[in-house]
């Protein structure tokens, strides 16, 4: 029995040398490119699959040329592009077989990735129980309302108009208060009057010393 089953071993081998010696060779040419936008896809693969999964490259260009047997089975593979499977058809004639190959852009979905700028766990503990949170909003009206900050506003800030006004009225309503009197009208003080009826007079002589020269 086993010499048998041996014996259609050798036989089933002798056979498919027998068929492969007498596929003929033929140089296999041609030019991949990307069948949406038309331009060259360079370094692509070429996986003989029907002969030991010989692989050859194409060039930067795209350009690709081996020897390859008749019914050769060859794979057109590359980064990004969905794979292809070219069979070398029969009696060809000058035994050059040239082709341009169009290949497809394939689409390929990825798996959503969140990135933390912690390597680990622990790391993010560490970081998080030494962080210092800001505070809430009635803590950040607390701390803005206090004396000190309300002093340094009033010294940095600029008075508008209506600021102005009123602290100008709070001034006279001190004075008013402390001293039991207003602000004084220079119009009800006597020597304020001799000084005013000084001056006309002089302005009057000083008009007619004008007038003779």
């Amino acid at each position: 029995m086993k010499k048998l089953l041996l014996a259609l071993g050798l036989l089933i081998s002798f056979s498919a040398f027998a068929q492969k010696a007498e596929r003929s060779l033929v140089q296999f040419s041609g030019i991949i490119i990307n069948a949406d936008s038309n331009t060259v896809v360079p370094y692509t693969n070429l996986t003989n699959l029907s002969y030991k999964n010989q692989v050859v490259s194409s060039n930067y260009e795209g350009y690709f040329s081996f020897v390859a047997h008749e019914k050769d089975s060859i794979r057109v593979s590359s980064v990004g592009y969905l794979s292809q499977i070219i069979v070398i058809p029969e009696n060809i004639q000058n035994k050059s077989f040239v082709l341009k190959i169009k290949l497809k852009a394939e689409a390929i979905n990825l798996p959503m990735v969140r990135v933390f700028p912690w390597a680990s766990t622990d790391e993010f503990k560490r970081d998080f129980l030494a962080k210092k949170f800001a505070d809430d909003d009635l803590a950040l009206a607390e701390k803005n309302l206090n004396h000190g900050s309300v002093i340094a506003m009033a010294r940095t800030l600029p008075h508008d108009g209506q600021t102005n006004q009123i602290m100008n009225l709070q001034s006279m309503h001190d004075n008013l208060v402390h001293t039991g009197s207003g602000p004084t009208n220079p119009l009800l003080n006597p020597i304020a009057w001799g000084s005013l009826i000084r001056s006309i007079i002089r302005g009057d002589k000083s008009r007619q010393s004008d007038n003779s020269n």
